[in-house]
């Protein structure tokens, strides 16, 4: 493949990246409560805020990511890699500056914000993993019935 050849737009595809990180979305609204309630049985009250905290920041996460590779993928394909390291480093500097302000607060306990934000990121992850592996020619998408194809 030539430098050419990344740099030419790429052809019109379903944003899977939208529907992926969207996917993970709906399937965390039915674990937090969840994980909110070990976090306050763990960590007290403080672990509950941390938690809840967690929980935004990991979806905050998703969205970005989905969005910016949604974006990439309509430029090119050096969009995509630019944008897959550029915005993991922007993102993770994201997450590191949260913590960084929340570190002296008085409502906020470190170990619960970082546990729930790992368990959380990686929960979700490996739960839309089944469902892509399952799949893997429409990851987190169903093929369209073709509505107009005769069956003899």
């Amino acid at each position: 493949m030539s430098a050419a050849d990344r740099r030419a737009p790429v052809p019109e595809a379903p944003e899977v990246e939208r529907e992926l990180s969207f996917d993970m979305l709906k399937r965390g609204v039915w674990f937090a409560p969840v994980i909110l309630l070990l976090a306050s049985m763990v960590w007290g009250a403080d672990g509950a805020t941390s938690g809840l905290v967690a929980i935004a920041l990991v979806a905050v996460n998703l969205v970005l990511a989905a969005l910016g590779l949604s974006w990439a993928a309509k430029v090119s394909l050096t969009a995509i890699m630019a944008m897959a390291l550029g915005g993991f480093a922007l993102r993770m500097g994201l997450v590191c500056a949260v913590l960084f302000a929340l570190r002296d607060a008085s409502w906020i306990d470190l170990t619960a914000l970082g546990v729930t934000v790992i368990v959380t990121h990686l929960g979700l992850l490996f739960w839309e993993l089944r469902y892509v592996s399952a799949s893997l020619a429409f990851p987190g998408l169903k093929p369209p019935a073709d509505k107009e194809a005769v069956v003899s």
